[in-house]
């Protein structure tokens, strides 16, 4: 995947690379860290304080994808508003998480599961949309690799949409990226129809299964 080039030769792989990485671990480092317990007497967890970098290295590869692509400066407006949007709504539902974990209550549950996770999920939706739309035309000469990194892209946005209460927006929007990537298939769009393909499928096969979308915390499952 390293190997996708713009036009005018300047290397956008690594940050893409990075971007899909960031996104399938800090989005799912609730789970993946949770054995590492609590931070002394603070109540907080340890997967809570690692999740502060989360905006950093999102925002800032998608960032680094664009600037070696040569953004417009339209394209850098999108991504200014979609880098506040995503950094706000992560920043909310962190802090409403956590006190949450402590203190559950309404006020935390609104501000986490309802506010929280639509400006989250509609920031990193946006990044998405600015860099398929600054990509459009790269042609993808990453192999493998590259789809590999898709599924791995999809199968978070599966997770998140589940277990963030935000299952039919993410539907809906998986719907709408496949579509985008079959127009523009020729250049990166393909990887898009790999992504939000697959994570069409897990949630058909999740709903077939559970017979409906509850969250995996409802069902046992984490």
């Amino acid at each position: 995947m390293t190997g996708y080039l713009d036009r005018r030769g300047g290397s956008f792989g690594g940050w893409l690379v990075l971007l899909a990485l960031g996104y399938g671990f800090f989005h799912h480092v609730g789970i993946l860290l949770r054995g590492l317990g609590e931070v002394g007497d603070t109540h907080t967890r340890w997967a809570d304080w690692i999740d502060l970098a989360t905006p950093y290295v999102v925002t800032g590869a998608a960032a680094g994808a664009l600037l070696a692509a040569h953004a417009t400066r339209r394209a850098w407006v999108v991504f200014w508003f979609a880098a506040v949007l995503y950094t706000q709504g992560h920043g909310i539902h962190l802090a409403a998480n956590s006190v949450g974990n402590v203190v559950p209550g309404e006020p935390a549950h609104l501000w986490d599961e309802r506010v929280g996770h639509y400006l989250f999920y509609a920031g990193f939706w946006l990044l998405v949309a600015v860099l398929a739309a600054t990509l459009s035309e790269r042609r993808p000469r990453g192999g493998p690799g590259a789809h590999l990194l898709a599924l791995v892209v999809g199968f978070t946005h599966f997770t998140n949409s589940v277990e963030g209460q935000t299952a039919y927006a993410g539907i809906g929007v998986a719907v709408l990226f496949v579509l985008w990537g079959l127009v523009t298939r020729q250049g990166l769009g393909r990887v898009l129809v790999t992504a939000y393909g697959f994570s069409l499928l897990l949630f058909a096969a999740y709903a077939v299964w559970q017979g409906g979308l509850p969250e995996f915390t409802e069902v046992g499952l984490v």
